[in-house]
Parts: C-alpha cells; sequence; structure tokens
C-alpha cells in the first residue's frame, strides 16, 4: 500500500504543479484517477495513452505542445526510455502512479514511482483508489466507485457510496463484478470505457464534461442524449452484445477462446464479461489486427499460463496481474498459442 507520507509527497507534487499533463490508461481507472486529481487541483490537461506497451516518444512532445511544468503518469506498468530521455531533456519531473508488477527504474533522477506493489505490506488497488485517497473528496466517491469496480476492485467505501447514492446500487454485492454488470453505477462505468475508444476529440469533450459533472446523474442523462457521448456508448453497446454473444457459442469444459477482427478493440471488456459468466473457466479474447493480435486473458493466476506461452512464441509480449493478463502475438501464432494454453490447463 502507498503510505501516508507517500499520499503527503504526491500532494505536494500536485500542488507545486502549475501546468500538469495527466498521461493516464486508456481505461475508466485511468480516466477517472485523471479526473479526480484535475478535480482535486482545478487545474492540468488530461492524455489517454493508447500505445500498447511503453508510451511513446511522441507523448512527450505533446507535453511540449501543451506547455507542461510537470508530468504525471497514472495506471501504466512502463514509461519507456525514450519517452523519458525526451522528457529528460525538457527537465521536467515525472511522477509515476501505477499498481502493475513491473520492475522498470530509469535513470533520469527526477522519476517520483509510487506504487502500492513496493510497500509495506504490499498491495495491487488501482490507481483511481490511490487518488481518491489523495484527493479525499467526499463529493467524487461516484468517480472513484466507477474506476475502482470498472477495474474489479471493490473497495471498503463502497458501503458509503451505497448509502449516498442507493438507486445507482443494488443488494447482494459481494464482488466487483457484481456492481460493474448489475448495478447503474456500473452501467456508467462501462459507458466510460466506451466514450474512450472514440476520437481524440470527443475523448477531449468527454473528460471537460467530467470535470464539471456534480453527480451520476450528470453522467446518466449524458449517455442518453444524442450528443457524441450518448451516441457512442449505443452504438458500442449493440456492437458488443453481438460479440459477446458469439464469444459465449465457444464455451468449453475449461475455456472460453474467442477471437474477432474489424474496427473495434473492445477484447478486455468482452473477456471481462466473460470470466463473470463463466468462473473458474480461463478467458482467452483474441483481436486480431493485421499481423497482430491483442489478447486478452482472465482466470485463476493467467499470469503463470501467460508466462510459460509467450516463452514458447517469437515477438510476443505481455504481462499484467495474477488473473488478468493482456499479450500482443502474431497472428500467426494464433493456433500454436491456443494450444499451448490447453497444454497448460
Amino acid at each position: 500500500m502507498l503510505s501516508e507520507k507517500q499520499i503527503l509527497e504526491i500532494r505536494e507534487h500536485l500542488e507545486k504543479a502549475q501546468n500538469p499533463v495527466f498521461f493516464y490508461d486508456n481505461d475508466a481507472d485511468g480516466l477517472c484517477s485523471y479526473i479526480l486529481l484535475r478535480r482535486f487541483i482545478g487545474r492540468g490537461k488530461g492524455v489517454a495513452i493508447r500505445s500498447h506497451t511503453t508510451i511513446d516518444e511522441g507523448y512527450a512532445q505533446k507535453a511540449q505542445q501543451l506547455n507542461a511544468d510537470y508530468i504525471f503518469v497514472l495506471d501504466r506498468p512502463h514509461l519507456g526510455e525514450k519517452f523519458v530521455e525526451e522528457i529528460e531533456k525538457l527537465q521536467l519531473p515525472i511522477v509515476w502512479i501505477d499498481h502493475h508488477d513491473g520492475k522498470d527504474t530509469y535513470d533520469y533522477k527526477n522519476v517520483f514511482t509510487y506504487n502500492p506493489l513496493n510497500g509495506n505490506p504490499a498491495s495491487s488497488e488501482p490507481v483511481v483508489y490511490w487518488a481518491y485517497k489523495i484527493a479525499n473528496r467526499i463529493e467524487d466517491i461516484w468517480i472513484a466507485i466507477m474506476g475502482c469496480i470498472a477495474d474489479h476492485y471493490l473497495p471498503e467505501f463502497a458501503e458509503n457510496f451505497s448509502e449516498r447514492y442507493p438507486e445507482y446500487w443494488s443488494k447482494g454485492i459481494e464482488k466487483p463484478f457484481d456492481a460493474y454488470y448489475g448495478t447503474e453505477i456500473g452501467r456508467l462505468a462501462r459507458a466510460l470505457g466506451y466514450g474512450l475508444k472514440d476520437s481524440i476529440t470527443h475523448v477531449v469533450q468527454m473528460q471537460n464534461f467530467l470535470i464539471k459533472c456534480k453527480s451520476p446523474a450528470d453522467v446518466a442523462l449524458e449517455i442518453e442524449t444524442s450528443k457524441s457521448f450518448g451516441k457512442k456508448y449505443r452504438e458500442l453497446s449493440k456492437k458488443y452484445n453481438l460479440l459477446l454473444e458469439k464469444a459465449k457459442k465457444e464455451e468449453k469444459e475449461k475455456m472460453v477462446f474467442f477471437n474477432y477482427g474489424g474496427d473495434l478493440s473492445i477484447s478486455a471488456e468482452i473477456s471481462n464479461e466473460l470470466s463473470y459468466l463463466y468462473p473458474g473457466k480461463v478467458i482467452v479474447v483474441g483481436y486480431v489486427f493485421g499481423p497482430f493480435i491483442n489478447v486478452s486473458m482472465r482466470g485463476d493466476n493467467v499470469k503463470a499460463i501467460l508466462e510459460k506461452v509467450l516463452s514458447k512464441l517469437e515477438n510476443a509480449s505481455g504481462g499484467g496481474h495474477r488473473d488478468a493478463v493482456g499479450a500482443r502475438i502474431q497472428s500467426k501464432d494464433l493456433e500454436k498459442f491456443k494450444t499451448e494454453v490447453e497444454k497448460q490447463l
């Protein structure tokens, strides 16, 4: 976990920053982390990172274009040597808040790393959980809940949220995905994920909208409108439901193995719901794009399975948490990948 001393240090960094740029992972955990910190200090710009593994050095140019005086990186397992080198040239401090099991270190002395896995005791709460603790704004509890349950984590303040917003919660919530798939706040959290699939212009519009929101009711109203956020939510919900029904047909005794192509990369979202629908089974969802496939895996200790399988493939990479990982493999290796996973099972 993060210590009180570390939380105070992060607050000090935020207070020093007059024009910070927040680079965040392209999911609800990353987005909500940014929104919480942005609402806390009342300044700064957010940039969603869409690159697969490390942060491309082009994002350093983005920081320069935005006249950043501070860099915050949220929910990213790797920074990338070239990105850090370019930021070092600009002489900007980097505050890196993450919860993945990464071992990266960088020579640049102005990289400040905060990861609960390095704490005593070690823990792996999502970044949005710590962003909420850092900001310490009870009025933003609904934003923190959206990010937490989207990242498969049920925080201790969920009960407080349910008392404040009972119409957005349900009885019998025991697991994070019970809330994510079975409550109104879960529907709103899923809508954020869809919103992040939109164009950069529309993502920035969504960010600005969330910064001004006063309650989850504002978000609920927005996704029912004809504005870009609402239109994207309804469009992707329809496509997602069709893909999910196809994936269900691939259920086997120990595994659900599904791959698809097209213009919609939502393998992580599909694998999450399949893991909720089929507990105890290993879930593998692949999104095919040209010569590569992005793979999302869910299940008991799939990280160990993935590590063994990747060692048998060329030009493959991946990682993540114990029970939820992502990888990139070559399209030609799909059948070999499937065979090797089956061997591990």
